[in-house]
């Protein structure tokens, strides 16, 4: 709910005052108190997933809101000198997800078996891919969770990079409409 629930108040917020006074800091530390309150109840859940999604919501609204990019600047470099301390507070399993997400490959069998599998899935479609249920790896539950998260690693075997750019146009197409 807060992930919506974020845009919408900071979409509000944006909108009643003057894009003129977008930059000044006072301006700018409610909506850094909006976005990190909400991030800090969530992450002590811990649900650390929900969290980036609400802060990184947050900041894509106070950046469509025109605040400079200068600031953002300043802010990623502030984030990345204050990273290993975040890291510190995080639990075992939470380090673990990170790692796995940017390299897979350290644990082939364990954690990054979902990604590599899916990575194959997709590799393995070709260009027009194998037919409507016809993947192989799909089929076979080597992609254990392919109607979640890994949906398009089905997409991607049976229909192949043809079916695979066709589905991202029709979100395109659905995000223009939307917009």
């Amino acid at each position: 709910l807060m992930k919506i629930g974020i845009i919408l108040f900071l979409s509000n917020y944006y909108h009643r005052i003057s894009t003129s006074d977008v930059n000044k800091l006072r301006y700018l530390l409610f909506p850094v108190v909006a976005m990190t309150f909400p991030f800090l109840l969530v992450i002590s859940q811990p649900d650390l997933g929900t969290a980036i999604l609400i802060l990184l919501s947050g900041i894509i609204i106070t950046w469509l809101s025109g605040v400079r990019w200068t600031i953002f600047a300043y802010l990623t470099g502030a984030l990345i000198i204050l990273a290993p301390i975040g890291i510190s507070f995080l639990k075992p399993y939470q380090k673990k997800r990170i790692l796995t997400f940017l390299n897979p490959d350290a644990d082939p069998l364990g954690a990054g078996y979902q990604i590599i599998q899916s990575k194959i899935a997709v590799g393995s479609g070709g260009l027009t891919g194998k037919g409507f249920l016809q993947g192989d790896i799909t089929k076979g539950d080597f992609v254990p969770e392919q109607h979640t998260d890994y949906i398009f690693s089905t997409i991607g075997e049976e229909w192949g990079f043809v079916g695979g750019v066709f589905v991202i146009f029709l979100f395109c197409g659905l995000i223009m409409r939307i917009i």
